[in-house]
């Protein structure tokens, strides 16, 4: 398989206390915040996709299992 590239750079912002427990969590399992971070995105990504995550993937290649879009959901709900 082959290995993931760490190029791309995501900002997030998050409560300043947030982020101190947060880091301070990561510390005490010996990870880093980043490894944790992709973690999550990948099990979402693997969740919304119903497959797993395969490194060089592009949005174009993805559809998700339901064919139904959120915002029409979105929409018929506020109806």
């Amino acid at each position: 398989m082959p290995r993931e590239q760490r190029t791309a750079r995501l900002t997030v912002l998050i409560d300043p206390d947030k982020k101190a427990v947060f880091e301070h969590l990561c510390t005490l399992d010996d990870v880093t915040p980043s490894q944790i971070i992709r973690r999550l995105i990948r099990d979402f990504i693997e969740q919304h996709t119903g497959r797993p995550w395969q490194p060089g993937e592009r949005p174009q290649h993805l559809r998700r299992p339901d064919t139904v879009r959120p915002s029409a959901n979105k929409r018929a709900r506020s109806r």
